[in-house]
C-alpha cells in the first residue's frame, strides 16, 4: 500500500480515479496490525481500487481532516468526496460488502 501524506494527498486524489480506501493506523495500534493483513488480501482482490496507509501520528492533519477519533479507521474516497468509513477491526466480508457498494 503506498503511503499517504499531507504533501502527495491532494494530488493523490485528483489524479486516482475510482474508489480509494485509506487505512488509518498507528505503529504501536495493536488493532491496527490485526486489521493490515485484510487490507493487504483486499488490495489484491481489488485491482480496481487504491489503497492507502496513513499514520495518524505522523500525519495530524489527515487524521483532523478525517476526524479521526478511533484507530483503526478506514476511509473510502470517490471523485474527492468523502464516502464513508469503518472504525476497529472489521471483518474482511464487511470491508468486502463496503467496497461492493461503493465501487
Amino acid at each position: 500500500m503506498t503511503m499517504l501524506t499531507k504533501e502527495n494527498f491532494n494530488n493523490t486524489l485528483e489524479s486516482t480515479s475510482g474508489l480509494l480506501v485509506i487505512d488509518l493506523y498507528a505503529d504501536w495500534c495493536y488493532p491496527c496490525k490485526m486489521l493490515s493483513p485484510t487490507l493487504s488480501e483486499l488490495e489484491s482482490e481489488y485491482p480496481e481500487v487504491s489503497f492507502f496507509k496513513t499514520n495518524v501520528d505522523e500525519e495530524p492533519e489527515l487524521a483532523a481532516l478525517f476526524k479521526v477519533s478511533s484507530i483503526p479507521m478506514v476511509a473510502f474516497v470517490k471523485d474527492n468526496v468523502f464516502l464513508d468509513f469503518t472504525v476497529g477491526v472489521v471483518p474482511k466480508d464487511e470491508l468486502k460488502g463496503k467496497i461492493d457498494s461503493l465501487k
